[in-house]
């Protein structure tokens, strides 16, 4: 890794020489700039005065990437990685700095909205109709709005219109995609009142790249409404209230129309005929015809969710201003997994209130609090009797109190300290763990620095502690495809984290780029164990004794080679130990390089992406699996690198009017085709549908037009 990060660092070096003696812009008082995701968002998506190291993903880049979700929005940013941990319902985990995905905080409009729960299924249902721009915050949390946020945070920032009027977007393509989505936005003449309402569809059919009658990528289906208004009532004070539905449907296992009618039939199969069929697959192979019942391999997971949330801000005197804010969300899921049924009610209350005190032109003191409530009951009745199984409903509450001061000594340095303190409970409340499992008070300080070397150079430094309570089944991918055996849980502290990032950035007239490292130590990891009861292996939510680290870098470097042409190359490589290694249920993507191109002559725009991932060694994360049943024949513990290319072509027909063509995974290599399926059989005999390391949907073509009115 030092090898080529420094081999890199030297050619920025020679890059940078050679465009030196193009002239800067004078350094304005209030700093505008940010380390961004592609060229065009150095360009538009600047945020100002980022002393954190924060990528952006703006409006542009949802459009040039066809976005209709936030797993597909994240794809080609910077250190994050959208991982696809299940061929059966397409769980995604979102990983920023190579750390699980349960170590990333989703917020929207800068508010904890998405729940412990629903992180797992949301980034696939997460709707980018009305989104002006994403913003990605990597490192351990921030401290003033999500401590627990140990890899980061991700903010989803919806637009606030400044004029009136309707865009509507359709599309169509392979593999029964289609998407279709409309904005209307509402600004009053004195511009006190905006308003906007979106809608959004998205669908698209299973995938079964080697015709054996099972799918490698579930039929998916989401259907969103979001409004949202703010009103400015006095100068100098703000409300904004938002309101958003989502439903979202997953089916995987059985193709509709092959080896089963529909879904509603696979799921009544099941109640009629519980009883597991003798064999699976044809010759006990799952390289061979699937011949069990439906329901043995099914996967279905329905989701509806009701966010509300709004904020007040007030300036109360010149330099004292004070900003409050709720967010709540109830997110309920009916699920079953391949003979175990899981419902979950899941509901969160979050309250913030702060004070921001200008005390003189370089301090900035803020002061304030928050409160969490959340609470997940949740049911089986497969479960139901079974004297191994604890139900992991539970209590969630966090209060907490928070400092930051932001001191500019220097007009080339800002330095940024924080502290929260908070009182944390949190409690199984099923029968079988009396009392409460976690009752801390935990101390989270961080302090954030940005020195300006000149002009053109910037570093950035974080270093900071956070928290997290490991509170669900889904903690560790899979653990719910043997709750049917039981499910235990050994929970009692929360895991603790400690991490340090360093970004240098160099912005220039044409040649931008940032290199980035970062270090993360996690103790009390949660992980998935089983033990074994009465010759059953017993899933077992437990938290690992050693201390887990994820390290590694990367390095974005954007060129305007023309005023109409930009490249763009991301070179990234993260690393973990054994301890981390272990809490995986996929093989993360450790080493990546992504190629981009925007082309705008005239009224086209031309978008190209080229992504290399590199080869990993699978036994690394305890990869162990056969084709047959028999355990005969062993499957691949190596995966070889690959490269996939997306791309976007559109043409302006008016100002109002649009229309484009592209593709998705253009090579069309997927591990089905290419290597193996998913599907096999683990060294106990049991049956799994998680032998991922590589796409599993192939070439993608869609079509589609976008106008305003």
């Amino acid at each position: 890794m030092r090898k080529w990060m420094g081999t890199a660092l030297a050619v920025l070096a020679v890059t940078d020489a050679a465009a030196a003696h193009e002239a800067q812009a004078p350094r304005p008082d209030v700093e505008e700039i940010v380390i961004t995701a592609r060229a065009r968002a150095l360009e538009a998506g600047k945020l100002a005065d980022t002393i954190q190291q924060t990528e952006v993903v703006g409006l542009g880049e949802l459009r040039a990437t066809q976005s209709a979700v936030l797993s597909e929005a994240l794809q080609f940013s910077p250190g994050v990685r959208v991982n696809n941990e299940c061929s059966m319902c397409a769980v995604k985990r979102v990983m920023l700095n190579g750390l699980g995905g349960q170590h990333t905080t989703f917020l929207i409009d800068g508010l904890p909205a998405h729940t412990l729960v629903s992180g797992f299924y949301g980034p696939d249902a997460l709707s980018m109709a009305g989104v002006e721009r994403i913003e990605i915050a990597r490192g351990a949390g921030a401290s003033l709005t999500a401590p627990e946020a140990i890899g980061g945070t991700i903010n989803i920032v919806t637009q606030d219109p400044t004029s009136t009027g309707v865009t509507v977007n359709a599309a169509g393509g392979s593999f029964g995609y289609r998407q279709g989505d409309a904005v209307a936005t509402y600004a009053s003449d004195d511009g006190l009142f905006r308003a906007l309402f979106s809608a959004q569809h998205d669908e698209r059919d299973q995938v079964d790249g080697d015709d054996n009658g099972v799918s490698e990528n579930p039929f998916l289906e989401n259907t969103n409404y979001t409004a949202r208004a703010s009103f400015d009532p006095t100068q100098g004070s703000t409300v904004s209230l938002r309101g958003a539905y989502t439903r979202s449907e997953v089916f995987g296992g059985p193709v509709i129309g092959d080896t089963t009618a529909s879904i509603g039939a696979t799921l009544d199969g099941f109640r009629t005929s519980p009883d597991p069929s003798d064999r699976l697959f044809a010759g006990d192979d799952v390289r061979n015809r699937y011949i069990g019942k439906p329901w043995e391999t099914t996967e279905w997971i329905e989701t509806k969710r009701k966010e509300l949330s709004g904020r007040y801000f007030q300036e109360l005197t010149d330099d004292l201003n004070a900003d409050l804010g709720v967010s709540w969300s109830k997110h309920e899921q009916d699920s079953f997994y391949e003979g175990f049924d899981y419902r979950a009610d899941n509901k969160m209350l979050y309250l913030t209130g702060r004070l921001n005190w200008s005390i003189d032109a370089d301090h900035l003191l803020t002061v304030g609090g928050d409160r969490r409530d959340e609470t997940l009951r949740s049911a089986s009745d497969a479960a139901l009797g079974n004297p191994n199984y604890i139900s992991d409903s539970f209590d969630y509450l966090t209060n907490g109190l928070f400092v930051q001061h932001t001191w500019t000594p220097l007009r080339e340095l800002e330095v940024a300290t924080a502290l929260r303190l908070d009182w944390v409970e949190a409690d199984f409340i099923d029968a079988q763990r009396p009392g409460t499992d976690i009752d801390e008070t935990m101390v989270s300080p961080r302090i954030d620095l940005r020195y300006q070397h000149s002009d053109q150079w910037t570093s950035r430094v974080s270093a900071g502690r956070g928290y997290r309570a490991p509170l669900s089944f889904f903690e560790s991918d899979h653990g719910i495809l043997d709750a049917g055996q039981g499910f235990l849980i050994e929970v009692d502290e929360l895991e603790t984290s400690t991490s340090l990032t360093y970004a240098l950035s160099y912005t220039g007239g044409r040649l931008n780029w940032t290199a980035a490292l970062a270090w993360t130590a996690i103790d009390n990891l949660a992980a998935l164990d089983e033990v074994e009861i009465d010759g059953n292996a017993v899933p077992v939510l437990t938290q690992r004794d050693e201390t887990g680290h994820a390290y590694g870098g990367t390095i974005d470097i954007g060129y305007k080679l023309t005023d109409t042409l930009d490249l763009s190359l991301t070179l990234e490589k993260f690393e973990h130990d054994d301890v981390m290694r272990s809490i995986f249920g996929v093989a993360p993507i450790e080493e990546r390089a992504i190629l981009g191109l925007e082309w705008h002559p005239g009224a086209w725009d031309i978008d190209v992406n080229m992504t290399w991932i590199g080869p990993r060694d699978l036994t690394d994360y305890g990869y162990e699996g056969y084709e047959d049943a028999g355990l005969t024949i062993p499957k691949s513990t190596h995966a070889d690198a690959f490269v996939t290319v997306d791309a976007r072509i559109e043409y302006a027909v008016t100002e109002d009017i649009a229309l484009y063509v592209g593709g998705r995974n253009l090579l069309d290599y997927t591990q089905v085709k290419d290597e193996e399926t998913p599907l096999f059989f683990k060294p106990d005999g049991g049956y799994d549908v998680a032998y991922i390391y590589g796409p599993l949907r192939g070439r993608e073509l869609y079509a589609g037009t976008r106008f305003s009115f």
